[in-house]
């Protein structure tokens, strides 16, 4: 079925309680910086999202106006839909239990306009081990949920492992896909990309984009630090032509990494809660990532400075609060800047 090596399931719950701290951030690269100097007078701003789900949050989160802002900046959002959309649920005991995710659509368009994300500029990965929780059906079902909204789909096998998607002029191509699966390889085989090698993709998959992106679905969960073998994968998307990656899965903020001069956030945590609705504080750090990319024709599609905006997600009765870290308060306030601290290298302003 899933292809979750046993050492990874017996970790689990030990780390949902206790997330990995084995690392050092300092080891990376800074949460900000400008890589273009002087900034290209013209650019266009993406913005990240990390993972997506209504388990640990069954009423509309109710969102920070700093934070509604800076999603409202953004010419295009891009994040990971962690659970199918669908208006009838199929694994009943699963979903129950929190082991099968779903998700209504009416949830995910509200969820949306309360955090200021427009549909027609949303970008959504289905390529994630949950998407086939619901079965084949439940498959079909997001896929037109997500058209009926207007949000453009990446990680679709259909789509190829390349969608190209305007952002104010530019042409991104997005490739997203996952390294793990929680239902056998026959089920998520021409659904769900899953392949993670560009030199096993169809010829010409990388041409005809301004900037290529990958968005995977990769590392361990609840390891504030990459896997030695996700650096390596993010290695060879880079040498294959990839300027900006982002990802997901981990479901705790992850630093960002610089190779060359390609950005590369390992895990910006859960957008919304995706884990059980009693989660341990570390795993409610997320972060939004800005990345600005030159319009400029002579460095079009480069990416000219890209920031972390960290932020907290708190529990308000059977919704969650979206608020930045730096308007908490008290001894949270502390607890999570020393987190910041160690996992992004540098305390937060």
């Amino acid at each position: 079925m899933s292809n979750y090596p046993l050492s990874y399931k017996l970790s689990w719950l030990p780390r949902f309680l206790k997330p990995s701290l084995d690392g050092n951030g300092r080891d990376f690269a800074p949460p900000s910086a400008q890589l273009m100097s002087p900034m290209p007078a013209r650019t266009i701003r993406l913005a990240f999202i990390g993972d997506i789900s209504a388990v640990a949050s069954r009423q509309v989160p109710a969102c920070d106006p700093t934070l509604k802002a800076l999603l409202g900046s953004a010419d295009l959002m891009i994040g990971n839909c962690e659970s199918p959309v669908v208006g009838r649920v199929r694994a009943r005991f699963g979903t129950w239990v929190g082991t099968h995710h779903a998700m209504e659509e009416a949830f995910l368009a509200d969820a949306m306009a309360a955090v200021g994300i427009r549909h027609e500029r949303l970008v959504l990965s289905v390529a994630n081990n949950h998407m086939l929780d619901q079965g084949v059906e439940g498959f079909a079902e997001t896929i037109d949920a997500l058209r009926h909204l207007g949000v453009q789909i990446i990680g679709a096998a259909d789509y190829g492992p390349v969608q190209r998607v305007d952002a104010g002029g530019l042409t991104i191509g997005f490739a997203a896909f996952t390294v793990w699966r929680n239902a056998s390889e026959a089920l998520f085989s021409g659904r769900v990309s899953t392949e993670t090698d560009p030199r096993l993709w169809p010829a010409g998959s990388l041409e005809g984009a301004d900037l290529l992106c990958a968005v995977p679905h990769w590392g361990w969960e609840f390891r504030h630090f990459p896997q030695r073998e996700t650096m390596v994968l993010a290695r060879r998307l880079v040498e294959h032509g990839f300027g900006l990656i982002a990802g997901h899965h981990a479901h705790v903020l992850q630093p960002v990494g610089l190779i060359g001069q390609v950005p590369v956030a390992y895990g910006l945590g859960d957008f919304l809660g995706t884990a059980l609705a009693r989660q341990p504080w570390p795993g409610r750090i997320g972060a939004i990532l800005t990345v600005d990319v030159s319009a400029e024709p002579e460095s079009l599609g480069k990416v000219a400075a890209y920031k972390m905006h960290p932020f907290m997600r708190l529990r308000d009765g059977r919704r969650e609060r979206l608020m930045p870290v730096t308007n908490l308060s008290g001894a949270l306030h502390a607890r999570v800047e020393e987190r910041l601290a160690c996992v992004l290298g540098t305390a937060q302003p």
